[in-house]
């Protein structure tokens, strides 16, 4: 038994990993709630169809990352590698377009076959947004203010960049598409193998090549920006005067894109460089086609979502764990009353640790093993007067208090 591991690319979330992990995920669901966005949750594998039309034969993730497999039943399913396509399935599967537009944020593990390093795991949690049936510019807006309130929340924000591009509309991508393959036709004895695929399939993915080389041609390419009609040119300006207002700073990059077809308009990446190499905390953009893609009404959609691993690599300290309050009974009957103590304490929502066995020096030397705040002794001299010995372990400070009287004692220590 001792010889098994995790699966690589796994990892256990012991208390204080879980700490960091619940402090990045409330925080997220607490300031998505203050835009009025609400909590759903999306199977965790999918038919594999579901990723295959949205993330498209080219991508990294279908050719090389998912996590794919027959079931019992002959259906090919797959792990999520990512949430959108989730929401959106359910959009469709759930007829819930009548009620756009719809406001969901979502928290939960993802999966990926690659190489794991730090801040990269094969199994790994995302938070994120879904707007679903706004196409004007102000939604673009609003997910992003929300992507800044809750970086600034954990503390993150000011060691942040927002890095903002916009892909234009279908007209400006046709014309931009065939720019680019004019140009990327002059490389193509330079080109990666993966990158001559891409280029007779979906040229834009070339721009998001990993190869060296690749990078190289790529970074003198033609820019995207430079073949917007006038009507992208308008909203991505309202874009940018949104965020203006909300005072939220931003860096134009015109190397940032999307390859998939169904992105649109605005994307965004936010970035930290303290993180190194994967410093990438929060991605997202507009996908007003990706429901049509999936089979359903063409919907307007803008999102993103957040790594909670490499968040929380941004968190200061720990998050401490709550005090408890230690219960220390002496004797048969004080370990009735006790366990009776404990309850009436719990369900007024004090953190209460009580042991099992032991003599008072070994249950005291446990209290301060746990860090409780408190110790409330039980024998049974207290238990007759209706009383307890109540000992602050902090400052050392030991009073009598009687039972009924013992939870206002105790109360700054909720």
């Amino acid at each position: 038994m001792s010889g098994l591991q995790p699966v690589r690319g796994t990892h256990d979330l012991l208390p204080d990993d879980m700490r960091r992990f619940r402090r990045i995920a409330d925080t997220c669901c607490r300031a998505a709630l203050c835009f009025g966005y609400q909590e759903v949750a999306t199977p965790i594998f999918e038919f594999t169809e579901v990723f295959k039309r949205t993330l498209g034969d080219t991508s990294d993730v279908v050719t090389k990352e998912m996590y794919t497999f027959t079931d019992k039943g002959g259906e090919t399913v797959t792990l999520r590698p990512e949430g959108t396509a989730g929401v959106a399935r359910a959009l469709i599967s759930g007829g819930l377009t009548q009620h756009l537009p719809l406001k969901y944020f979502y928290v939960g593990p993802m999966f990926r076959y690659e190489r794991p390093q730090k801040g990269r795991m094969r199994q790994f949690h995302q938070t994120g947004v879904e707007l679903l049936g706004v196409k004007e510019p102000a939604g673009d807006v609003e997910v992003i203010a929300i992507g800044v309130e809750f970086l600034r929340r954990i503390g993150a924000w000011d060691r942040c960049e927002l890095e903002l591009n916009t892909l234009g509309d279908a007209a400006s991508r046709q014309a931009y598409r065939q720019v680019l393959i004019n140009y990327l036709n002059g490389y193509r004895d330079q080109l990666s193998k993966e990158s001559l695929e891409r280029l007779e399939k979906n040229p834009l993915r070339v721009l998001d090549s990993k190869d060296e080389n690749d990078q190289k041609i790529v970074a003198n390419a033609p820019l995207y920006t430079d073949y917007l009609t006038d009507e992208a040119k308008a909203f991505f300006a309202e874009v940018r005067a949104g965020l203006d207002a909300l005072g939220i700073a931003y860096r134009i990059n015109p190397r940032l894109v999307r390859g998939l077809d169904y992105y649109c308009h605005t994307c965004f990446e936010i970035t930290c460089p303290e993180l190194g190499a994967q410093k990438t905390v929060l991605a997202g953009g507009r996908y007003d086609g990706l429901v049509g893609m999936m089979g359903g009404p063409e919907t307007a959609g803008v999102g993103w979502a957040s790594g909670v691993e490499r968040c929380a690599m941004l968190l200061g300290e720990t998050p401490p764990a709550p005090r408890p309050v230690a219960i220390v009974p002496l004797g048969e009957a004080a370990e009735r009353q006790a366990t009776i103590l404990a309850g009436q304490l719990r369900r007024k929502d004090f953190v209460v640790d009580l042991g099992f066995s032991g003599n008072m020096g070994k249950r005291m030397k446990r209290a301060n093993k746990i860090n409780a705040v408190a110790a409330v002794i039980l024998g049974d001299d207290e238990l007759a007067r209706g009383e307890a010995s109540l000992k602050l372990l902090d400052s050392g400070e030991q009073k009598t208090v009687r039972l009924d009287e013992l939870e206002a004692a105790l109360a700054a220590y909720r």
